[in-house]
């Protein structure tokens, strides 16, 4: 008998395809309710999902024949890690399929900060020709840090290459040397950094992170881009450190106040200050969590999730 797959959300046909191929007999509920949804996972060996909702514990006790879950991106912390390896269920995920998008928005949003882009089109486009006051600021001879150094931090600092500038990377866990950037303390980091990019997983560990005491740390004003997890970074310190100086310009493709599903943000009415301040910021660059989200990055995902359940015999 085939073995069961549920695909909770939608991604490139080629997931489904090349499953049937290998012998997955693969079911889509992608409009179903959670509820609904737990009332039959325990028909199916494995599921496969995005962001929609969390796989919590609740859910997962019901799922009494799932042997895995796959997420089609990078992080995991929709689902409850813990108790799904307690019970023996394999969790594959594809932070390698989308790590060249993320870097290149990470790139595109610190080009764009350092040269004034959005503000300048916003001007040409209201008949201002104003070039004086416009001067933008060079990556070539600066300092650039990078908050982890996994499969994003490692994209994004070979994206740097060419610019002529020093890299540096602070990890939690010491890493094999390379060409791209060099590993220093979170303290040298603080006091080289010319530019900020946080490429961190959203953990107990990282929650705010990225705080007052962190901007207060900072020896030089820097630009910030933050392409990781939006509940890694106060916002509100944020916001406080730009009116300060402490930071030129912030460059933001997640926020603390997006909701689990990362679908929808402006579904409460009233807006929370700190956010509010970030709208109307011209020093503010931001995006709707799509840093990892390319025309390439949806098919290599997808390739990813595949070549791991076909090398797990999952």
């Amino acid at each position: 008998m085939a073995k069961k797959i549920l695909h909770i959300d939608s991604n490139h046909p080629i997931l489904i395809q090349e499953l049937n191929n290998i012998g997955y007999e693969n079911h889509t509920k992608y409009e179903d309710s959670k509820e609904s949804i737990a009332e039959i996972i325990s028909q199916y060996h494995g599921i496969v999902i995005r962001s929609r909702f969390s796989i919590d514990r609740n859910f997962l006790e019901k799922a009494t024949n799932l042997k895995f879950i796959a997420r089609v991106g990078a992080g995991l912390e929709n689902i409850d890690v813990q108790y799904a390896t307690s019970r023996g269920i394999t969790l594959v995920n594809a932070p390698e399929g989308n790590r060249a998008a993320v870097a290149e928005h990470a790139m595109g949003m610190l080009l764009n900060l350092m040269n004034k882009l959005k503000l300048v089109d916003q001007q040409v486009r209201q008949g201002k020709w104003i070039r004086e006051d416009n001067r933008g600021f060079e990556i070539r001879n600066k300092t650039v840090g990078i908050i982890g150094y996994g499969h994003m931090g490692k994209a994004f600092a070979q994206r740097l290459q060419g610019f002529d500038c020093k890299v540096i990377y602070y990890d939690i866990e010491p890493k094999s040397k390379d060409s791209y950037a060099q590993q220093v303390t979170k303290e040298e980091l603080l006091e080289n950094a010319d530019i900020i990019s946080l490429h961190t997983p959203q953990t107990p560990e990282t929650l705010h992170l990225i705080d007052e005491g962190f901007f207060n740390a900072l020896k030089k004003p820097v630009w910030f881009i933050n392409t990781a997890r939006g509940k890694s970074v106060n916002t509100q310190d944020l916001v406080k450190a730009i009116n300060n100086g402490k930071v030129l310009g912030a460059g933001l493709d997640v926020l603390e106040y997006e909701k689990s599903s990362f679908e929808n943000m402006f579904n409460d009415k009233d807006l929370p200050e700190p956010l509010q301040y970030l709208l109307q910021s011209p020093k503010v660059l931001l995006s709707p969590h799509i840093a990892g989200w390319t025309i390439e990055s949806k098919i290599d995902l997808a390739q990813v999730i595949i070549n791991k359940i076909k090398a797990n015999n999952l």
